[in-house]
């Protein structure tokens, strides 16, 4: 869209694009999110007018999460004038705009996010004169809003229907307040998929037992209803029933008598159950909360600080200000005022005297990762009162990171003054000394997706690497797609195409220009092929790297080479409402490779081939045929053409000779199409191969009424009887198959398919002759999975019958200039027939087993491993990340003061703990023990002798018995002596470079060595690695 002033002026107009023109949601833009919510949830936001008050950090942080989520309408009102402080964390406004009011500036920019969702200004000059004006509003969003205001509008709220969520940080502390008023309804409480399984049994108690290998993950007080259960047919009406867990695989319904005796066959899905709260108003809250605790480590903290926070809007009210930064006469008052409120409750609240006082010294703080932590989870908030999606936080959440504050410097009232500079939010709470250590960081940012425009957001807010002796150095591969702009905000449609990390760092340098020239973007992946481009003058030349990386196995590339290098390191990552974050530090904490996440799934080739039962079997069945049409055939009939000698060279080491020339024969004579005909034909008979000769087979094989060796039903428990399908044109899913089957068949053979309409493809398809299948009594088919394959001892073909398939082949020569097309898989793209392929391959199979269908959607999520994301928990997340940040620049090196996090905003469920010592291992050397660090220590030795090498370790008390480098025994001890004598006088590069047959890259300073060694009690030990110094 690019008529701008339409998405401000006409918010009705601009709401109506929303639904794409034809009352559907934009999938191109909200793809992402779409998997976190689901299309009712989005639908509902698409209906919903918010207001958002106060345009500092925090209240412009909530704006932009709820414009990229996509609403009806968004409001903002601030009329008060930018000033210079600011700056901190308002990364909308610029240095040009002091003075001027806050929405008028802030209004455009935020606008800009997303074409969907207009953004206009609040029109009164106060929200108090006219309570009633908040009536157009479905949710009012409080920030930077004096207590009383807060009380007077959110009480009015309470009571008219309008749902409420108010936030405020001050420094390190912050907090959320939610009121959703009375029987509010949480559709669905967590966002987990629901738990379905295949019913082994029902006996005459109730009780269910799951198919022996899956449990069935339910619990206590769940709902559950039944489907395709034979002998209680009374169970299949759909009515959720209650369940008790009585063990992994079992669960009780309750009394069944009456319902018939079981017999076989069942499904059970669990179902949603609503869940219906009830809301207190702020003035009955502040008397008596009701809290949730964001970190266990502090769990008396949320009532001192309901206390402290009341305390500080008192102080404000009283004074016209908030406390003086670092200043004791006002701590002093502030901790008064707490400790007249800690004992109006109905129980005394017991204050610690410090965090009142850092709460008044802070209280003109204005840090952007506080920020970042509490806008994504009111934003967050605001999405589940207008969606039911989620359950909401009841009703206080506080959350402070006193640990962030520096103690390598001192905090003093003369340290912390502002400045009259774009950092006095941060100087007031660190102090000058602290912020100028900040300035002159060196860090490393690898990646510049959702992730990684969060963090250099808030670095630009923090004056990270701005300093004379500062830099950020941010590399990423990618290009922005239109998926990316729904959370990716550093983005705007004129950038769609564009390399992310110098988009990223243009937009960060115009939010703080004392960036300029500060931020250097390259496109390259940091992986073994870049070692020249991130040597080691590179890494030696770091302060910290942050990870904003979307794959474990770049993640564990980097934290290799940040232990290598010690270099600390931040990790994050996120997962729909999940987040995580994990801190990386030298000769401390384990490293992000210490611990593994558990391998995808993945399904037995039995189950896939002939036995499907879920939904997720048929795609990835789907998916593979995809490959086995469209990639695989076209790549090996372009090696036949190109490499010199293939059929004798390549195919006699492949072992699967015969396939290979049976799709080499295939696709370049017998089924090779000279016209567009030729690829609707060519579909129309794998329709008839896939969803009916296959299928007719297998029951040949395996009748509907035969039976295992032990007398069962053979089609029972998880193997579901298939039926062949019928083809009929003027079913969508049979006719989506051949046309984006045909269209892709032309895309190898490069045909051009433009043009050919519907009627088209029916006058073809009529004139085609199927033929009739006869199953083959010689096929065999593998019937689970623990039997052996009826195959793998097939007779080899014969070398005549190859032959005369290879005597059909036209000679490569013949063909120059030909080659086909592979097809490269894209999710994304709606027009090149990938997914809709696949999602009616993947519906005419689920037909085939009468399996429930998946539309497109889903079928996209899964077949191309889309991870969901939504913009709020990667505010959030990058908000903890940079928290930790704080303690890295001021050099902490006491693990208890750091934390990972791991967060879930659905439940919500926020914990903390301190990350895990790096483990420690020792031996015997010639004086006595020796302590080593298993990750970070090594030894380091000069480019010697293997002589030297070995006499300096006998020296440490180890005797080395075994050196390798990479893949090359460089010495055993139980080599003879002969093959030793002329290794030991080799310098250690020459010694490696003869083994390995390989010199060692100009660019390589050092070379590893792994050894194995006893120590002084003869026992073999456990030793670091060594790194072998290059003189350069």
């Amino acid at each position: 869209m690019t008529d701008q002033k339409m998405q401000i002026d006409d918010p009705a107009a601009a709401a109506a694009q929303l639904k794409n023109g034809n009352a559907e949601i934009d999938e191109g833009l909200y793809s992402r999110q779409l998997y976190v919510l689901g299309h009712e949830a989005m639908k509902r936001m698409g209906s919903s007018n918010i207001l958002v008050v106060g345009l500092r950090g925090l209240g412009v942080e909530i704006a932009k999460n709820i414009a990229l989520a996509g609403v009806k309408s968004l409001t903002l009102f601030d009329p008060t004038p930018a000033a210079i402080s600011d700056l901190s964390s308002q990364f909308f406004l610029h240095p040009e705009d002091v003075g001027k009011p806050r929405a008028s500036v802030t209004v455009p920019r935020v606008s800009e996010l997303n074409p969907y969702t207009p953004v206009i200004e609040y029109a009164a000059t106060d929200l108090l004169t006219d309570l009633s004006h908040l009536k157009q509003f479905q949710v009012v969003v409080l920030t930077d809003t004096p207590l009383k205001t807060q009380v007077a509008i959110a009480d009015y709220c309470h009571n008219n229907g309008i749902y409420v969520v108010i936030a405020d940080t001050f420094g390190l502390f912050g907090c959320i307040f939610t009121d959703f008023g009375k029987n509010f309804t949480v559709g669905d409480p967590t966002g987990e998929n629901p738990n379905t399984g295949i019913v082994a049994g029902i006996d005459t108690d109730g009780l269910v037992s799951a198919l022996d290998e899956t449990r069935h993950g339910l619990e206590d007080g769940d709902y559950v209803t039944f489907s395709e259960v034979e002998g209680m047919e009374a169970l299949n009406d759909g009515t959720p029933r209650k369940i008790t867990v009585k063990g992994p695989y079992t669960f009780s319904i309750g009394d069944v008598s009456g319902l018939g005796t079981y017999k076989r066959g069942g499904l059970y899905t669990q179902v949603k159950m609503p869940k219906i709260l009830d809301f207190e108003p702020l003035s009955q809250q502040l008397k008596n909360p009701t809290t949730l605790v964001s970190d266990f480590a502090k769990f008396d903290r949320p009532q001192q600080l309901h206390v402290g926070f009341q305390a500080l809007h008192i102080f404000a009210e009283q004074i016209g200000a908030f406390p003086r930064p670092h200043n004791d006469e006002d701590a002093a008052a502030v901790f008064k005022i707490a400790q007249g409120l800690a004992g109006e409750g109905d129980e005394k609240v017991e204050l610690d005297e410090k965090v009142i006082r850092e709460l008044s010294y802070q209280a003109r703080g204005d840090l952007s990762p506080m920020a970042a932590f509490f806008g994504g989870l009111a934003a967050q908030e605001v999405l589940k009162s207008v969606s039911g999606k989620f359950h909401p936080i009841v009703q206080w959440l506080y959350f402070d990171s006193l640990e962030s504050l520096p103690t390598s410097i001192s905090r003093t009232e003369a340290l912390c003054q502002p400045l009259n500079t774009r950092y006095d939010g941060q100087i007031v709470v660190f102090g000058k000394e602290y912020q100028d250590k900040l300035g002159n960081m060196s860090e490393f940012l690898v990646g510049a997706g959702a992730i990684g425009c969060e963090m250099l957001k808030n670095w630009a807010m923090m004056g990270l690497g701005a300093g004379p002796k500062g830099r950020i150095i941010v590399t990423d591969m990618d290009q922005i797609e239109k998926s990316n702009l729904n959370r990716q905000f550093l983005f705007r449609p004129a950038d769609v195409g564009k390399l992310k990390s110098d988009c990223a760092a243009h937009a960060v340098q115009a939010m703080n220009p004392d960036l300029k020239g500060k931020i250097e973007s390259l496109r390259d992946r940091v992986g073994q092929d870049t070692e020249h481009i991130f040597n080691e003058d590179f890494w030696t030349g770091l302060d910290a790297v942050t990870n904003a990386l979307d794959n474990v196995d770049a993640r564990t590339y980097v934290d290799r080479r940040c232990v290598f290098f010690r270099k600390p390191l931040l990790d994050s990552g996120t997962l729909g409402t999940k987040g995580n974050t994990q801190v990386v530090l030298p000769g401390i904490t384990e490293s992000y490779s210490s611990s593994q996440d558990p391998p995808e799934q993945s399904f037995p080739m039995c189950t896939l081939r002939s036995f499907p039962n879920r939904i997720e079997h048929t795609i990835a069945w789907a998916k593979d045929l995809f490959h086995t049409y469209f990639v695989g055939p076209a790549e090996t009939v372009n090696l036949y053409l190109t490499q010199p000698n293939y059929l004798a060279n390549a195919l006699k080491q492949s072992g699967n000779e015969k396939q290979t020339l049976e799709i080499l024969r295939d696709y370049l004579v017998t089924e090779k199409p000279l016209t567009f005909d030729d690829c609707i034909a060519w579909a129309r008979y794998q329709f008839e191969k896939q969803y009916s000769n296959t299928i007719l087979q297998l029951l040949y094989n395996f009748p509907k009424d035969s039976t295992t060796s032990s007398g069962q039903p053979f089609w029972s428990g998880p193997k579901r009887a298939p039926d062949a399908l019928k083809f009929d044109p003027s079913n969508p899913t049979h006719f989506t198959f051949v046309e984006a089957g045909a269209r892709l068949h032309a895309f190898n053979y490069n045909i051009n398919p433009n043009g050919v309409n519907r009627d088209h493809y029916i006058k073809v398809l009529n004139n085609l002759i199927i033929p009739d299948f006869k199953p083959d009594p010689g096929v065999k088919i593998q019937a689970n999975d623990s039997d052996p394959d009826p195959n793998a001892n097939a007779p080899i073909s014969d070398e005549e019958e190859l032959q005369k398939i290879v005597s059909m082949l036209p000679a490569p020569k013949s063909l120059a200039g030909f080659k086909l097309e592979p097809v490269e898989f894209e999710k994304d793209d709606d027009t090149n027939f990938h997914i809709d392929f696949i999602t009616a391959a993947s519906n005419l199979r689920a037909d085939n087993y009468k399996i429930a269908q998946a539309d497109r959607h889903k079928t996209k999520f899964i077949a191309g491993k889309i991870i969901p994301a939504i913009a709020t928990t990667t505010a959030l997340v990058t908000g903890l990340v940079n928290l930790e940040l704080y303690k890295l620049v001021d050099g902490k090196d006491d693990i208890e003061q750091y934390k990972n996090g791991f967060v879930n905003l659905a439940l919500p469920f926020f914990g903390f703990s301190e990350p895990i010592a790096s483990p420690k291992g020792k031996y015997v050397g010639k004086n006595g023990e020796v302590v080593i660090d298993k990750i970070w220590d090594r030894f380091e030795v000069e480019n010697t002798t293997l002589q030297q090498f070995l006499d300096d370790f006998r020296d440490r008390g180890l005797d080395v018995t075994m050196v390798s480098s990479g893949v090359s025994l460089l010495y055993a001890s139980f080599y003879p002596p002969a093959k030793v004598k002329d290794r030991l006088p080799l310098k250690l590069s020459d010694l490696v470079a003869t083994i390995s047959k390989k010199p060692v890259p100009e660019h390589q300073k050092n070379i590893i060595f792994e050894i194995t060694a006893e120590d002084q009690t003869e026992e073999d030990v456990e030793v670091p690695y060594v790194m072998v110094k290059l003189q350069k």
